[in-house]
């Protein structure tokens, strides 16, 4: 009785909601009914991944990261990249392990760094001619690296026809390897010492703004550890690129799937961490200037899409799994989809058969769920989710008690770009690819979180919940129109509508409740 009085509003809300749902599905059949709450649920599932993300970001952190759209959208090609091209992957890995492979010294950079009298090292002539050597270096080695993709702009070569040619599983008969135009060692070399120069420049930044600080030895010997192991495995895959890519290239669409859901992701968390570490941190007293700069990081977003990927957009092909179309299809069961591996089931409700898309109305859903659990187990039940709770609610607290909060500022960061990508990946199949689809899910998830709270876990799951079913049940009215008193046909809610209203659901919310359903009070 006491939990009612003190949530009473949420309470209220939430039944009125309930309520609103139950009398929506009075003007539709049984069948009608169900396939809209799937639907529903799955639009609501990629929505949560973004908005759980954003909002464990800005509980933590007080950073609304407005490029979490962006990274959401390129979380979906990198992932159809992995998908499609793995042997793209494979020639990327070298250059991408060696550069990271020059951050990995930093702590020896950090040491050596400070050993420059300071009148030198505090100019920031320094710092800025070292970051200029980086990119001067890295311009001149990366475009040579072999290197094998598409050109966006020849139709006969562009992603679009290579997802057609992936369909009828040809890519390996028409991929072809990359030739390096300049001896590879001088390329992996100019990479490698243009990582060097540019975590050099960023140590360098840094300790104009603090001064240096000591160096542990174990910090030494990890960074060297790590920069031999990424040298190696770079080396390596280099070494072994060729049946490595016969490999990939010969694996069944499921496990390519699996491949890019990974890669999607070790993409999406590196990405986090990298804004976090340099962009992020020297702006968390400025509020503005963080908008500012999330803001800018989603147009430059956009522009690397459109110039890697062109501007049309195209389909993700949806694994074997979810793609039976002949004998047996469409299945009348799980166990028939299990054995055909159906796009769709159909079953039979009150009399009428319902098709249902096993990819978008099943495995969507599953995978938000999952997610929703692993995320909330790791918060409650782990020592970073209790840290990461306890700095919700006063991160000077966290700090006092002699926690990096530094790091783990950074890993929260990488956690929700990496839930975004994940997203984006999961998505890509179901929605297709666009250079807008970005900037359209960050509007849907601020919704979502608007509504249930943004520093909520819980409130981006239920906001989400709310946006995807209320948009599917206006969409399905749209088709068959709502029968309201006192007019003689049907009203037909149009496609301008659906964005609408849970705008005004947003609104309303907010009138009774300016912190959302389950944000905290400040």
């Amino acid at each position: 009785m006491s939990s009612f009085r003190t949530h009473r509003a949420q309470w209220i809300i939430l039944a009125a909601l309930a309520l609103l749902f139950l009398l929506a599905a009075q003007g539709m059949s049984t069948r009608d009914w169900l396939v809209t709450v799937l639907r529903g649920l799955s639009v609501a599932a990629v929505t949560f991944l973004v908005a759980s993300g954003f909002s464990i970001i800005f509980g933590l952190m007080d950073v609304l990261n407005l490029a979490h759209g962006a990274l959401f959208m390129l979380g979906a090609y990198v992932g159809w990249t992995a998908y499609v091209r793995p042997d793209t992957v494979i020639d990327l890995a070298t250059p991408v392990l060696l550069f990271l492979a020059g951050f990995a010294l930093s702590p020896a950079l950090t040491l050596g760094l400070s050993r420059i009298p300071a009148r030198l090292r505090e100019r920031r002539a320094f710092a800025w001619g070292l970051l200029a050597a980086a990119l001067l270096v890295l311009y001149l080695a990366l475009p040579h690296a072999p290197m094998a993709a598409w050109h966006p702009g020849e139709y006969t070569d562009s992603p679009i026809v290579w997802t057609q040619t992936f369909e009828a599983e040809r890519v390996a008969e028409l991929a072809q390897p990359a030739v390096a135009e300049v001896p590879a060692w001088l390329v992996w070399s100019g990479i490698l010492l243009g990582g060097l120069l540019l975590a050099a420049s960023l140590i360098a930044f840094n300790m104009q703004r603090r001064p240096p600080v000591a160096v542990a030895s174990a910090a030494l010997r990890r960074g060297l550890f790590l920069f031999l192991a990424l040298l190696t495995v770079a080396l390596l895959i280099y070494g072994f690129n060729t049946p490595l890519t016969a490999f990939m290239l010969s694996l069944s669409s499921n496990w390519l799937f699996l491949f890019a859901i990974v890669m999607a992701v070790i993409t999406g968390v590196g990405l986090g961490g990298l804004m976090e570490s340099t962009l992020i941190r020297p702006l968390y007293e400025r509020a503005l200037y963080q908008i500012m700069l999330t803001f800018g990081l989603a147009f430059i977003g956009t522009e690397i899409v459109r110039a890697v990927w062109g501007r049309s957009g195209f389909t993700m092909p949806k694994p074997e799994l979810f793609a039976g179309r002949g004998e047996g299809c469409p299945a009348t069961s799980i166990g028939g989809w299990l054995q055909h591996h159906c796009s769709t089931i159909v079953i039979e409700i009150a009399g009428e058969k319902a098709r249902i898309r096993t990819y978008n109305e099943l495995f969507l859903i599953v995978m938000g769920v999952l997610v929703l659990v692993v995320v909330w187990l790791i918060l409650q039940r782990t020592r970073l989710g209790m840290i990461i709770r306890a700095g919700v609610q006063d991160s000077e607290m966290v700090e006092a008690l002699g926690i990096d909060v530094r790091r783990v500022f950074t890993l929260v960061f990488a956690l929700g770009v990496g839930l975004a990508a994940l997203g984006g990946v999961l998505a890509a199949p179901a929605t297709g690819l666009s250079d807008a689809m970005g900037a359209h899910v960050l509007l849907t998830a601020l919704i979502a979180l608007a509504i249930g709270g943004l520093t909520s876990y819980p409130g981006a799951a239920v906001g989400s919940l709310i946006v995807g079913l209320m948009q599917q049940f206006i969409i399905k009215y749209g088709q068959i129109g709502i029968q309201l008193p006192f007019m003689d046909e049907p009203f037909k809610p149009t496609p301008p509508l659906v964005p609408a209203s849970t705008v005004l659901l947003m609104v309303v919310v907010l009138l009774l409740m300016p912190q959302g359903l389950f944000g905290r009070r400040e």
